[in-house]
């Protein structure tokens, strides 16, 4: 009989945990407490640098090694205007792991972190991506779809274990986007995922501290709420982010047309531009998250959203995450031997 353990070995291998199911780092929501809550509780947990200030990020990372022994990992924002101050607090504080995210890292970032004893991932949208990480030396892959929340790439999950999942196994590759149920990590599993990573789901934990209008907005939400930004014009090098439709979401359509005419007047330039981009949504996300404001603030979700139906404790979550997908691959096995007896 095939067991989890049997599947995601290499994932717990790699992370050094007893469930490779991690939790995504999301701006102003995964800090210390839920950080150190997840890892405590035998899965991984990742730290959300963002744009946060360099000397609270390092605050952040001392409380995390106080409040867990456990490995966890710290998620840097390649975009982010303070990125090189964040690796370099990163290395200094000897995070055991650096996850890139939301560009691509210059090899020599990679052999920083490497260097300081971490272990590297590094996300990856298309399959010459994932092989231009791989030679620049980063120790396992994201792959994570279009169906996720916040900063995403353009391709949906299901693409992108047929473009890159299937056909790389020098390094672990971990998977996300769109995964809300226990049921679907088997599947994941046996198509060769190393592990699993969600986010939306641990929004709504009793120890996250997003605000509570925040989780009861997400609560209320279908997954067709979780829209992606549109790119409005090439001048601009949007990211494009996933979030619940809300005024928040139309006021950076807004912003995208005004940073295009003063870059158009010369007025500004194209990275000072993506800086008032990257400040926005900082800005709206932590209004939302730390305050409540679910209007014009900015509600980052994935489209599996529309599988969260209530608040619980993590531990609570985590398990049913493990029993639902130990059911499932109980179930796949006895209809592959009712198969084989027909």
């Amino acid at each position: 009989m095939v067991t989890l353990d049997d599947l995601w070995k290499r994932g717990q291998d790699f992370l050094s945990v007893r469930y490779p199911i991690m939790c995504g780092a999301m701006t102003w929501i995964s800090e210390s407490s839920l950080v150190s809550a997840v890892s405590n509780a035998g899965a991984f947990g990742c730290l959300a640098a963002g744009n946060m200030d360099t000397e609270l990020l390092a605050q952040e990372i001392d409380q995390t090694f106080i409040l867990t022994k456990n490995p966890f990992a710290i998620n840097l924002i390649v975009i982010a205007p303070n990125y090189k101050a964040h690796l370099e607090m990163a290395i200094q504080k000897k995070v055991p792991f650096i996850i890139f995210a939301a560009g691509m890292p210059k090899s020599s970032e990679i052999q920083m972190a490497k260097e300081s004893g971490a272990k590297v991932l590094c996300f990856a949208s298309t399959e010459s991506i994932a092989q231009r990480m791989i030679k620049n030396g980063t120790d396992g892959l994201m792959l994570e779809g279009s169906e996720a929340g916040g900063h995403i790439g353009h391709v949906s999950l299901a693409i992108l274990i047929q473009q890159v999942l299937f056909k790389v196994d020098s390094v672990p590759i971990f998977v996300a986007g769109g995964i809300g149920s226990g049921k679907l990590i088997p599947y994941l599993l046996l198509m060769g995922a190393a592990g699993v990573q969600l986010g939306t789901r641990f929004v709504v934990a009793e120890e996250s501290k997003a605000h509570p209008k925040f989780k009861e907005a997400f609560i209320r939400s279908r997954a067709r709420d979780a829209v992606a930004t549109p790119q409005i014009g090439s001048e601009l090098r949007v990211v494009s982010v996933r979030a619940l439709q809300n005024k928040g979401m139309h006021d950076f359509s807004e912003l995208q047309m005004r940073l295009i005419q003063m870059i158009r007047h010369g007025e500004i330039t194209q990275e000072q531009a993506q800086y008032e981009v990257e400040k926005y949504w900082v800005g709206a996300l932590r209004r939302a998250v730390q305050e409540g404001d679910v209007n014009q603030g900015s509600l980052m979700a994935g489209q599996s959203v529309g599988l969260v139906d209530r608040i619980q404790p993590l531990s609570e979550i985590i398990n049913s995450l493990l029993k639902d997908a130990e059911d499932e691959l109980l179930r796949i096995q006895k209809r592959l031997g009712n198969a084989r007896m027909r």
